[in-house]
Parts: structure tokens; sequence; C-alpha cells
């Protein structure tokens, strides 16, 4: 038999660590000297003292070696691990994909005026209003119309805080004119249909997230962008491309501070 410190040095494991296994159950001592304290190991317990440390190599907590050990819910806890393993693992490989792309834009010198991103939006009740434009500037008309008109039909509508007013693009791309449009706003509550404005709730959604500042002339290059990272980052387009407005002409004098954000529904490949 071996003290602990001679042990502990077969094992290349701190005493520390072997008295919280004793002291948890995990790996308990065949014998502790009642005189003076001493524990004592075999080289039979080097192969219980492999089989827990490669287990916290794997990532195992304590409490679950000690089910794996003990054989209680071993299958199940093994699974578990393994999937969790794979998913850490897809994400790894999500972010070095994204990376390999930066690399490759920063090195074939492209002007980096966009970046994308993933987000989750979270579900929401929203207003909302289809209509066919002849173009943007026709949204600049609708949208103060059509909340004025939800006001006469739901006094006290109150909108979500952040607020989030957006258009969703039923043609499938982006397009200058006549866009089939579904111009929405988020609310605290539904309320009464009428007049074309439709109450509904919308699912929560994963979405390739582009920031685009100034005029929206020049959206385009925006949702250029978008689909191409999209297509270029291991994603495909799972729903109609949508197109938030966190500044604008009501609350930006200068029209190069206005900020709007593309939004693309998107899904693993």
């Amino acid at each position: 038999m071996f003290r602990i410190g001679t042990f502990s040095k077969l094992g290349r494991i701190t005493i520390k660590t072997l008295r919280h296994y004793d002291e948890v159950g995990l790996l308990i001592p065949v014998h502790v000297d009642e005189e003076n304290g001493y524990r004592y190991y075999t080289t039979d317990q080097l192969f219980r003292l492999n089989e827990i440390v490669a287990l916290r190599q794997m990532g195992f907590s304590i409490s679950e070696i000690t089910d794996i050990v003990s054989g209680q819910n071993k299958s199940a806890i093994l699974e578990q691990r393994k999937a969790e393993l794979r998913s850490e693992q897809q994400a790894v490989e999500d972010r070095l994909f994204r990376l390999k792309n930066y690399i490759l834009e920063q090195k074939e010198g492209h002007l980096m005026n966009y970046q994308a991103v993933i987000k989750e939006i979270p579900a929401y009740t929203v207003f909302s209003v289809r209509k066919v434009i002849p173009n943007y500037a026709a949204l600049g008309q609708l949208m103060p119309e059509i909340g004025a008109k939800v006001g006469r039909l739901n006094p006290g509508i109150q909108c979500v805080k952040p607020d989030y007013c957006f258009n969703v693009y039923h043609d499938g791309e982006y397009k200058e004119a006549n866009a089939d449009v579904e111009i929405c706003q988020a609310v605290t509550s539904r309320g009464v249909d009428g007049d074309g404005i439709v109450f509904k709730e919308l699912p929560a959604v994963t979405v390739a997230s582009v920031l685009h500042r100034g005029a929206y002339d020049n959206l385009g290059e925006a949702y250029a962008y978008a689909v191409k990272w999209t297509e270029q980052n291991g994603y495909r387009i799972s729903g109609f491309l949508r197109e938030s407005y966190i500044d604008g002409m009501w609350n930006k004098e200068n029209i190069d501070e206005w900020l709007t954000e593309i939004q693309v529904p998107v899904e693993k490949k």
C-alpha cells in the first residue's frame, strides 16, 4: 500500500484533490490509520483514479462522475455529454468558418462598410399592413397614415420598448420599385383589426443582421452584403427579409445619421 503522498505522485494528482475525492466518496482509501489518520491506497486504485481523471478531462462534474462510476444513469449521462461536445464542436467550426471569410475579405482589400452578426429576434405581437409600393418614398407617407388608423381603432395601443418597427419584403429579394411590402409595428398587446390593418403573432427567428447608416437609396448594397454573407458562412435564407428602422427622419435631421438594420432570417445548412 502507498501513503497518500506517494499515491499522489504515482497518479500525478494533488493530495488536496485526493482528499476531496475521499470526502465525496469518489475514491476512498483502502485503509485509514486510526491513530494518525494516514490514508493508504493500492496500485489497483490507480485504474479508478485514471478513469476519474479521464472523465474530468471530458468535462464531467464530480457528481456526474460519481454516478458514472457507480453505474447510475451512466448511459444517459454519457450521451448527454456527447451531445454537448458535438454542439460545442459545431459552434467552434462556425466561428472558424466566419473568421476564415473575414480574413479573406481583409486580404482581398474589401472596404468593410458592413459587418454581419447572428441575432435572435424574439416573438412579437404586431399590427401590419401589406401593400405593393411604387418606391421607398411612399413609405414616408404610408407609415404615419397606418399609425393614425391604428390609433383611431385602438386608443391606448402601445408600442414595445425598445421600438421595433420593420418591413417584411415578400418578393424574396430587394426591389427598388413595386415591392410587395408588409409594414409591421411590434406592440404590447393585440388590438382590433380593420381598414386593412391586421394584428398577429410572429414567432422568434434567427437572423443575420447588417446595419446600414445613411439614406435608403443605398440599402441595396446592405442587402447584397447580407445575402452574400449568409451564403458564404454556412447559412441558408429561411424566410422573408426584414428591414428594421432604428433612426430616421422622425428623430434625426441629418440623413447621414439614419440607421437601418437589415435582418435576413437564416438557418444552418
